[in-house]
């Protein structure tokens, strides 16, 4: 029997729950290639990672081809299996709509595991009801690893046509470090000057990572 075969056999026999995170990585590679057996592959992979999935999952498949044996295609397989991982990690642990926000770890639990393993920034708006329910989760932009373009004008453009009664702002740090910056700090000024304009405040503004975040709210700034 071959190498790749021996994780799916025991996979198909005991359940994937009793692989290994080398031999499930082999499972998802499949085959290796002359000179870079699978289970070699799958352990480069993860010591590059240093045996840290969610690291790994920040990879982009562009970095896992520097392993040897792991092609873009494989890359990509990889990838596809981390973030369907992710996305089911993530509808088990947002609250479904309708959800009231009662404080900035309300929202900041909803986007946690969305955001915090991102490697590049995303905008996104939460449009509320009067009594604070959710009345819709909104991305605005999307950007590279050092920041991204949120418009006033296409954020309230998007509260106005839903008829939000407020909005609370919220976006991601990929270094991992929430402080503001001077254009976060900016941004909000301006966000909170045409909410009052329109009668549809910026209630807050969350920094997130994976293990913390900012609150503009919470710390006076708003």
């Amino acid at each position: 029997m071959g190498e790749s075969g021996m994780p799916r056999e025991k996979m198909l026999l005991e359940g994937p729950q009793a692989l290994t995170a080398v031999e499930l990585v082999m499972v998802i590679i499949g085959t290796g290639n002359r000179g870079n057996p699978v289970r070699s592959a799958a352990r480069a992979l993860l010591r590059m990672a240093e045996d840290d999935l969610i690291r790994l999952s920040s990879f982009p498949p562009e970095g896992m081809t520097e392993i040897p044996g792991v092609g873009m295609a494989k890359a990509l397989q990889i990838t596809a299996a981390l973030e369907l991982g992710r996305r089911r990690q993530e509808s088990n642990a947002i609250l479904p709509v309708p959800c009231i926000v009662r404080s900035s770890a309300d929202v900041y639990h909803r986007f946690s595991i969305r955001l915090a393993d991102l490697g590049h920034e995303e905008f996104w708006v939460v449009l509320l009801r009067r009594s604070n329910e959710i009345l819709a989760e909104v991305m605005v932009s999307k950007g590279g690893l050092t920041g991204t373009v949120a418009d006033p004008k296409i954020i309230f453009s998007k509260a106005l046509a839903l008829r939000a009664a407020g909005i609370i702002a919220v976006h991601n740090h990929p270094s991992g470090n929430t402080r503001p910056s001077r254009a976060d700090r900016e941004l909000t000024k301006n966000l909170q000057w045409a909410g009052k304009m329109l009668d549809c405040p910026l209630l807050d503004h969350l920094i997130v990572s994976r293990n913390a975040y900012f609150s503009f709210a919470d710390e006076g700034e708003l």
